[in-house]
């Protein structure tokens, strides 16, 4: 095998392990869009403050009584955004809902530094940053142990929405809120669970992504990240999330191994979003998305 063509397959294999965690963080905004019809802009705020509050307690506590702690801030964050924000919201226009998410984003950002503090931190998962060489190619075991629990975690959330009853309604709540209150099922604790999942995935996102670039403010720009994964995949599409962010792992990796070095670097920067322009020019509602036919 020629050097480029295994540099190109180590490009393309470490990107593909960076995407599923793109995916985890795309999935949040999906589960939302899925059970309310609105794009959670707080989604990496609350990525943002799960890590950060991890990065606080993992230190003074172990590991696994911190993931305890966060999880139930986390679940308090959800009960506290569905009680105060979204309740006097129900049926009301998307872009109200969105712009309350805007709001929710400010405050959690606010909160989490005026709690613990604004000082960039390390997030140590007691497991040591090796590099494995498998057959020439280089492949760090952070990035195997962030796609091993990105990839659990998402089969599990697949499996929830497939085969459960809860998940079930928490689907033919995002297909008709109408309909789902018709049957009986509640609006409201709909949304609440939703949010509590989203909650769970921000602290997997959190902990994955704080221990591989540490925990500051900028990591809440995670959800500008996510963009062009929502747009590629579908914003109303798990599958379509899981499948975005494998393109876009790969892709970013390959383009700027690949091309970066001749334009002097930063491909990696701009290609998901010009990735994502295409796919929106083809196929606007993504390659899982549903297509939405209104009458007018």
């Amino acid at each position: 095998m020629s050097e480029t063509l295994l540099f190109a397959l180590e490009l393309t294999i470490s990107g593909l392990l960076v995407g599923l965690m793109y995916s985890l963080v795309a999935l949040g905004f999906v589960l939302i869009y899925k059970a309310s019809g609105v794009f959670n802009f707080a989604q990496g705020d609350m990525t943002f403050l799960a890590a950060l509050a991890l990065a606080s307690f993992v230190v003074k506590i172990p590991l696994w009584i911190s993931l305890i702690v966060v999880l139930a801030i986390m679940l308090i964050l959800a009960m506290a955004v569905e009680r105060i924000v979204l309740k006097p919201l129900v049926a009301r226009p998307p872009l109200v809902l969105f712009m309350a998410t805007i709001g929710v984003a400010f405050f959690l950002q606010g909160l989490a530094q005026g709690i613990w503090g604004t000082q960039p931190r390390g997030l140590e998962l007691g497991l040591a940053d090796q590099t494995y060489d498998v057959a020439g190619m280089f492949i760090s075991n952070m990035d195997i142990l962030g796609a091993v629990v990105a990839g659990i975690l998402l089969i599990a959330l697949v499996w929830f929405f497939q085969k459960t009853k809860t998940g079930r309604a928490l689907r033919a709540v995002s297909d008709d809120h109408e309909a789902a209150l018709a049957v009986g099922i509640p609006l409201r604790k709909a949304w609440g669970i939703t949010w509590a999942i989203a909650g769970i995935v921000a602290i997997v996102a959190g902990a994955l992504w704080g221990s591989r670039v540490g925990v500051q403010a900028s990591l809440a720009l995670l959800a500008l990240k996510a963009l062009p994964v929502l747009i590629i995949g579908g914003i109303d599409s798990i599958p379509g999330a899981i499948l975005g962010g494998l393109i876009i792992g790969a892709a970013e990796n390959l383009a700027e191994g690949l091309i970066g070095p001749a334009v002097g670097g930063g491909i990696k920067n701009f290609f998901p979003y010009l990735l994502a322009l295409i796919v929106l020019a083809v196929r606007p509602y993504g390659l899982f998305g549903r297509e939405i036919i209104e009458r007018v």
